[in-house]
């Protein structure tokens, strides 16, 4: 979803957020730091890469929008999973749901940007691993 554009972290909250519609409060912010980029934000702050680009609608798909010094939001309340796996090579969805404990669903739940073979996930991707459930449409 994000690629390698680099841009660290002050965590501060009470940021809203406008997403589809209704205002959201974000969990937990950081600001952004020159040479940082998505994914790494995303493994660095455990915020799957998905969380992230829901949580902050106006990102682009590349991630070549965010300037140090811009506060970016890294979850909402009662959808910010913090408990992520960075993909590394080889990884599918059978080790990543072998090494959290969970089920295919519930992966598949977290992170609906992933097809149900894990097919489309890239290497530095972050998914959420949480055995809970998170709903990102509400």
């Amino acid at each position: 979803m994000f690629s390698s554009t680099r841009m660290v972290a002050v965590i501060a909250c009470s940021t809203l957020i406008l997403v589809s519609g209704a205002s959201a409060q974000c969990a937990r912010n950081y600001t952004v730091v020159s040479g940082d980029f998505c994914d790494e934000i995303s493994a660095t702050q455990h915020s799957s890469t998905f969380q992230l680009a829901n949580a902050n609608p106006s990102i682009n798909a590349d991630c070549t929008n965010i300037f140090a010094e811009e506060v970016i939001c890294l979850g909402l309340l009662g959808r910010d999973c913090t408990t992520t796996t960075v993909i590394q090579p080889g990884d599918g969805c059978d080790t990543i749901t072998a090494a959290a404990g969970i089920p295919l669903s519930t992966l598949l739940h977290n992170n609906p940007n992933v097809n149900a073979d894990c097919t489309n996930i890239s290497i530095g991707e972050v998914l959420c691993t949480s055995g809970g459930l998170f709903n990102y449409t509400v």
